[in-house]
């Protein structure tokens, strides 16, 4: 069964500028490149991974950055956003909830869900008592009325 998610850019910060092999957001962004994920993205996505991950205040290398980015691309699927008809907090993360509408099941990968609707699916990339990322940290998408 494949899993696929929408990585929220707070969650490969994270990954990125972490020392903890161990952290959740390391662990999910293995999961990725092991291909137990599939990232969902989109053109807006792509951009603003860059543009935050280039951010002076992280000092990650271009060639991290390529990387992760290049990773997602290689191993994800380009779609199209659906309309949710939502308004959110921050309107920049509407892009991320969106996708994950796109592909049936999907989810997003955050750690920071008050900036998305509720009804929707989640990953939690910051609890820290996960056993594995896909059998564990992956919530059920649940309707409410």
């Amino acid at each position: 069964m494949k899993v696929y998610a929408v990585f929220d850019t707070n969650v490969l910060v994270s990954a990125m500028i972490t020392h903890n092999p161990d952290a959740p957001t390391v662990k999910v962004v293995e999961a990725m490149a092991l291909e137990k994920i599939v990232p969902l993205y989109n053109e807006e996505i792509v951009e603003e991974y860059d543009d935050v991950l280039h951010r002076d205040k992280f000092n990650l290398l271009d060639e991290d950055v390529a990387n992760m980015i290049g990773s997602i691309l290689k191993n994800g699927l380009n779609v199209n956003r659906t309309d949710s008809g939502l308004e959110f907090p921050d309107a920049t993360d509407a892009v991320f909830y969106e996708v994950a509408l796109s592909k049936e099941g999907a989810f997003v990968v955050t750690g920071n869900t008050k900036h998305f609707p509720k009804k929707q699916r989640f990953v939690l990339a910051d609890r820290p008592n996960r056993e594995t990322i896909v059998t564990t940290m992956v919530v059920p998408h649940t309707e409410t009325a």
